[in-house]
């Protein structure tokens, strides 16, 4: 692939806007965000706040550790933080700079300030509205989409920016129908080193930072560590690397991540079981960037179906790339790291997702094990084969089939794992 192909530049584009830094679960700070925002704009300290949410950024909100709280939870939590420590010119580090007085501040603001709850019933999976109202004044922003894309705000019921979006979903992001996996292989095989390593170092170093964090320390339930007991082969190693992140982050960890497709558990899960094999079988530096890009765009390419939030577990379509991008990193061909995803998708497919919380390291360790598994099989020839359950004639095919369980026929089962988990 050249670097003047329109299609070189839409990987960049991807990358850039996928691969970004965040602290802290990116629910909980995608409504910290737009509360921070929304004082901003209201420009005095709130009297009563009315937070209005879709149900996945409910489920993802509820049981997870808002960073810089003192262990609190809960979407009350996530916008009290906002409005009293949040810089929303740091978007998703918005809570990142929280001073001992302002976590004191945060608990008395959620014991003095009247705030409303209002699930939305609405397309978008990913939908949230925060108005704070000051006597005769108010400032309301909404995010839709994706988790910085403010796409309305409004001042004393006056618009003041309007993207037009719709609950169709339509967002700023650069088309994602170009990527293919034949494609993301050229583009890993041809990518100029030094236009991807702004990108992928920040995340090989963040993301290992937190996964060492997590390994050495007591966090959530102890996933990552727990692996590690059982010996010190490659494949346990990689596995508990991405669990140990999440272990850390989940639990409130004040690290920055470099997530991918809004999630920062996703991102870890791309990059560090390749990590792992790339420290085993010391693998120049070069080699490792390529086979990360390629990991991540083929994460990136299952969610683009599914969507952002999903009764689909996001870690299964990162622990799969993750197979791939440890084929890719031992020279594998294009042919082996088709079989790989199919295989592990085969496999796999099918986690539901419950929501943020510390059970999210085990299942990053059942997708990295499903990679890892299916590259062993493919390298062997025993393929997965098209009609055998969701896979289809090829790897496109059965990506569209995976995109289809996680957007269309799990929606179902999204409705009742939110009720069991609010009831």
């Amino acid at each position: 692939m050249e670097k003047s192909d329109c299609l070189y530049n839409n990987y960049m584009n991807i990358l850039k806007e996928e691969l970004v830094p965040a602290m802290g679960c990116t629910e909980p700070i995608c409504l910290a965000y737009a509360a921070a925002k929304a004082h901003e704009i209201l420009g005095n300290r709130p009297q009563r706040v009315e937070i209005k949410a879709s149900g996945n950024i409910i489920k993802n909100v509820k049981s997870v550790i808002v960073p810089n709280t003192k262990g609190m939870k809960g979407l009350k939590a996530s916008v009290a933080a906002g409005i009293v420590a949040g810089n929303p010119k740091k978007a998703l580090e918005v809570i990142a700079e929280v001073t001992p007085e302002q976590k004191k501040e945060i608990a008395d603001f959620l014991e003095t300030i009247p705030m409303t709850i209002i699930p939305l019933n609405v397309i978008a999976q990913l939908d949230v509205t925060i108005t704070l109202y000051n006597k005769e004044h108010s400032a309301s922003v909404r995010i839709a989409g994706f988790h910085t894309n403010i796409v309305r705000i409004e001042k004393d019921e006056q618009v003041l920016f309007d993207t037009g979006y719709a609950d169709s979903g339509a967002t700023k992001l650069t088309d994602r129908s170009c990527l293919s996996m034949k494609n993301i292989f050229d583009f890993a095989n041809t990518v100029d080193i030094e236009d991807i390593k702004p990108i992928i170092k920040p995340q090989i170093e963040c993301n290992k930072a937190i996964a060492m964090e997590g390994l050495n320390n007591n966090w959530g339930a102890n996933i990552g560590s727990t692996i590690m007991s059982f010996g010190t082969d490659v494949r346990i190693k990689a596995r508990a690397w991405a669990a140990a992140g999440s272990d850390a982050r989940m639990s409130g960890c004040e690290m920055p991540v470099i997530i991918n497709s809004g999630s920062g558990n996703q991102g870890m899960t791309c990059c560090l079981p390749v990590l792992a094999y790339a420290e085993e079988y010391h693998i120049d530096d070069d080699r490792v960037y390529r086979a990360v890009v390629l990991s991540n765009l083929v994460a990136i390419h299952q969610k683009t179906g599914i969507g952002r939030l999903s009764a689909y577990c996001g870690a299964v379509s990162a622990g799969c790339a993750s197979g791939c991008g440890i084929a890719y990193l031992m020279g594998e061909s294009l042919e082996i790291i088709e079989h790989t995803l199919e295989n592990a998708l085969g496999m796999a497919a099918g986690i539901v997702c419950d929501g943020a919380k510390p059970s999210c390291a085990g299942k990053i360790a059942l997708s990295v094990e499903a990679g890892i598994l299916g590259y062993a099989m493919s390298k062997q020839g025993d393929n997965l084969l098209g009609g055998d359950g969701i896979i289809g004639k090829d790897v496109e095919e059965t990506i569209d089939h995976i995109g289809c369980l996680g957007r269309l026929g799990m929606k179902e089962t999204d409705v009742e794992i939110l009720k069991i988990m609010v009831e």
